[in-house]
């Protein structure tokens, strides 16, 4: 009976796998490319973060983070436990290494290492790290870092403000500076910084996110001031990773041999009509989300745009700080899910009657696919269009595509047979070929995300990942989506079989261990 069941789930995953190459082959994405097309030593990943995945909230000398209280003040889904990653790393290094995953991007929880954001380091948080680590490199899994990940210590939030301090540099340093002492020797991508923009943009001037300051109306925030926090905030992000920068390579470059990037969120324009005002408005946009933080990285200042508009509360570097912060980044991290349409609106006030963000930028966006829905756009158009405009306006810097992916409803049943995943993300990873064959210094690719997580804007709602996780099983079962399967058979150089003999073998060949485990 046992061996019936399994036979036919084999069968379904065949016939699945079948109607996915078949799609793609009539869509004309089906041999679009392969794993072989791309330069050598170009790096293909998956993604998480510590708050989205371990769990182990209060385990083991942890203390909270500002996610922790943001979300528990709230009595929101939250993730306490999330995957329980903590716990189970073995078992997910395990799936990767069974997917074909040459990296894995992961964020350390700097109030795990170091409870206060300051002082004595917990020394089984270290451990943890030192275990999970040893685990990827010991089975030939890259691992990529992200120090900073949304997720600051609640006590320094509430000794001194968090980012909105200058004194954050220099706990933010010397957090930093425990990372490579401890686990340079096996780490060799670090990211100081996760979407600075959006981090700013969300925490400081919508407060939809962590710390959830704003002075925006109808936000219910309870302090903030969105007309100046948010540029004083990415301000000190990257004078943080400047700071960072400098001491990775004076103290441990030379040993260690790795590099300190840095990352933003991308999205792509395209203006809502052919006007000449709208035109304008795209360059403004891609000044404000782009340029805020690639501006003073590249060429050490701000775009003359934001200068001008945001005047006075624009932050202004001083000599010193232009120096630190220019080729202050080996790389850029590009993390992109979503294209929008841009259309140019008259300078004005926010509702509260006092500038922000969005109104500094006069720009009004209107997100491609449904966004309200949380479906996006296949616009691997905007993907190519970032990496040309990075490579034409900043000195084409080595880039890696840290995030990429889709969410889809959680629910077990349907998120199995994940087809629009799989679309999506051949099509994106087609773009980014095109993108490094016209010159674009991309070097690495990371899926968003590895298996469902605790989403932060969406909580257990949707998911991303290429593996589901039962969140109603205390055992966090995981179990791999058609879309594993296929990004499993593109690692491994399989995805041009189209005919159901290829299939069959790409079948047995990579999925057969899946089946078993059942």
């Amino acid at each position: 009976m046992e061996q019936n069941r399994e036979r036919n789930r084999a069968m379904e995953l065949v016939l699945n796998l079948f109607t996915i190459f078949l799609l793609l082959a009539l869509s004309g994405r089906g041999t679009c490319c392969g794993r072989n097309d791309f330069p050598e030593g170009f790096a293909f990943g998956a993604a998480s973060s510590a708050y989205q995945w371990e769990g182990a909230f209060d385990e083991d000398g942890r203390k909270l983070s500002v996610w922790d209280t943001f979300l528990h003040s709230r009595n929101r889904s939250n993730g306490d436990i999330a995957c329980d990653g903590y716990h189970k790393y073995k078992e997910d290094v395990q799936l990767m290494v069974e997917t074909g995953l040459d990296a894995f991007r992961f964020s350390i929880s700097w109030s795990r290492l170091i409870p206060n954001g300051r002082g004595p380091v917990n020394s089984k948080g270290l451990q943890f790290y030192k275990n999970f680590i040893q685990e990827l490199v010991s089975h030939g899994i890259e691992p990529h870092v992200t120090l900073f990940h949304y997720d600051h210590p609640q006590y320094l939030e509430d000794d001194y403000g968090g980012w909105i301090n200058r004194r954050i540099i220099e706990d933010f340093t010397a957090y930093a500076d425990v990372c490579f002492r401890e686990f340079g020797h096996h780490v060799k991508f670090w990211t100081t910084i996760n979407e600075a923009n959006v981090f700013t943009i969300g925490g400081y001037n919508d407060g939809i996110t962590p710390p959830g300051r704003c002075s925006s109306p109808g936000r219910n925030c309870t302090r903030g001031n969105s007309s100046t926090e948010p540029y004083i905030v990415g301000h000190n992000l990257l004078l943080a990773h400047a700071s960072v920068s400098r001491l990775y390579k004076q103290k441990y470059k030379d040993m260690q041999g790795g590099c300190v990037g840095f990352s933003l969120f991308a999205l792509g324009f395209t203006p809502s009509t052919s006007s000449t005002d709208d035109g304008i408005a795209i360059q403004r946009a891609k000044d404000f989300y782009l340029g805020w933080m690639l501006g003073p990285l590249i060429f050490g200042d701000y775009p003359e745009e934001m200068k001008r508009t945001v005047g006075s509360r624009l932050p202004v570097f001083s000599k010193e700080e232009t120096e630190q912060v220019q080729g202050s980044s080996d790389f850029i991290g590009i993390i992109h899910y979503l294209a929008a349409s841009v259309t140019n609106i008259e300078l004005k006030p926010s509702l509260s009657g006092n500038p922000d963000f969005y109104s500094d930028m006069g720009v009004s966006m209107t997100y491609l696919g449904t966004f309200s829905a949380f479906e996006f756009a296949v616009a691997p158009w905007a993907m190519e269009s970032v990496l040309e405009y990075v490579k034409q306006s900043y000195g084409n810097p080595p880039i890696y595509i840290l995030e990429n992916g889709t969410p889809m409803k959680q629910d077990l049943q349907l998120q199995q047979k994940d087809t629009p995943r799989i679309e999506y993300l051949h099509a994106y990873i087609d773009a980014v070929l095109n993108a490094v064959r016209n010159g674009s210094d991309t070097r690495g690719y990371f899926v968003w995300s590895f298996m469902d997580l605790y989403e932060l804007v969406k909580g257990y709602e949707f998911s991303f990942g290429l593996y589901s996780v039962n969140f109603s099983d205390p055992n966090r079962k995981r179990s791999p989506k058609l879309s594993a399967h296929w990004y499993s058979a593109f690692l491994k150089g399989k995805t041009r079989f189209l005919g159901s003999q290829g299939i069959m073998q790409l079948q047995q060949n990579n999925f057969s261990s899946s089946a078993s485990s059942e």
